[in-house]
């Protein structure tokens, strides 16, 4: 196993060599390109990365230019998971075989989806990866949303979020429908590691996704990846949003190791109100109406209670 990549400090970390250029279509201010620079900056291993169809991949990746400095691999929608599994798989077999040119190189494997390919398109494909035990990293860049076709909700869309395909208005106040739980149906596959992130708070992200490369078997990361387009806020607002984000506990920061230890590895020091986090998005406008804004206490208690169950599965260590 290759030695661990020790960062020392943000300066550091921020002028690493890249192998994901800033010369992108993504649009600015989105959080995908902060998420996938830190993931390969991580680690001095050589990779052999996937995408799913998505924003990173059709921004990055215009034929006949590439933003990748690394083996990379795009096939389609649903499958950026088997893609690298199917790539895994031929290393291994090839490694047994003794016909690898450079046996002494060993690469890690990374497939990148939006949660559109990940939570709705894609999922089964990445079910069976993991129910077979590939060898690989997969990271889902939730940004809640079909960002690239539109703006329809998928079924990590927050309930009351107005979308494309549930947009909000006099007779509806957007999405109807909890966000699916990903986190625990990946532990529930008895990954060796599952882990949530937020490119906020990238001493937190580094260490999880050096745990995730380290792990043997398949490893999720559900980052969080604030949208500017369609969650409606400036471009330059990115970092702030994700602070409310974490810092309001909607998006807790924790892992699950091989399939039930539960760590929470980030306390807000001042836990903020969920009113906040929502009130900087222009996709949660509607909710601050009357007609709507008992949704808003809603939210409140549906994460107040998650942060419950958060520290009691962590106290039980189960």
């Amino acid at each position: 196993m290759s030695e661990m990549k020790k960062i020392k400090n943000l300066k550091e970390f921020s002028t690493s060599a890249d192998r994901f250029e800033g010369a992108n279509l993504l649009c600015p201010g989105c959080a995908h390109s902060i998420i996938v620079r830190e993931v390969l900056n991580a680690t001095n291993d050589d990779l052999i990365l996937a995408a799913s169809t998505g924003c990173l991949e059709v921004c990055t990746a215009v034929y006949p230019y590439t933003s990748w400095d690394a083996s990379w691999i795009h096939i389609g929608f649903e499958n950026g998971s088997s893609a690298v599994a199917g790539a895994e798989a031929m290393y291994k077999a090839l490694k047994t075989k003794g016909r690898l040119k450079q046996p002494d190189r060993t690469p890690k494997f990374v497939a990148f989806g939006g949660d559109g390919a990940t939570y709705d398109i894609g999922f089964q494909w990445i079910s069976g990866c993991f129910e077979r035990g590939h060898n690989m990293m997969y990271v889902c860049l939730d940004n809640e949303v079909y960002a690239n076709t539109g703006g329809q909700r998928s079924s990590s869309t927050p309930i009351g979020a107005s979308a494309t395909t549930t947009p909000a208005g006099r007779v509806s106040y957007g999405e109807k429908k909890n966000k699916k739980d990903m986190m625990a149906i990946m532990a529930a596959h008895g990954a060796p590691y599952v882990a949530q992130v937020a490119p906020n708070k990238w001493k937190d992200m580094v260490a999880k996704i050096q745990k995730g490369f380290a792990a043997e078997g398949p490893v999720y990361i559900n980052a969080m990846s604030a949208c500017t387009t369609e969650w409606k806020f400036a471009p330059e607002d990115t970092i702030a949003i994700s602070d409310l984000a974490t810092d309001s506990l909607v998006f807790p920061l924790y892992e699950i190791i091989d399939g039930t230890k539960l760590n929470i590895t980030y306390r807000p020091k001042n836990i903020i109100p969920v009113r906040d986090y929502l009130g900087a998005q222009g996709r949660f406008k509607h909710l601050f109406t009357k007609q709507y804004e008992y949704l808003i206490d809603e939210w409140q208690a549906r994460v107040d209670a998650k942060w419950d169950y958060l520290q009691r599965r962590e106290e039980a260590s189960v």
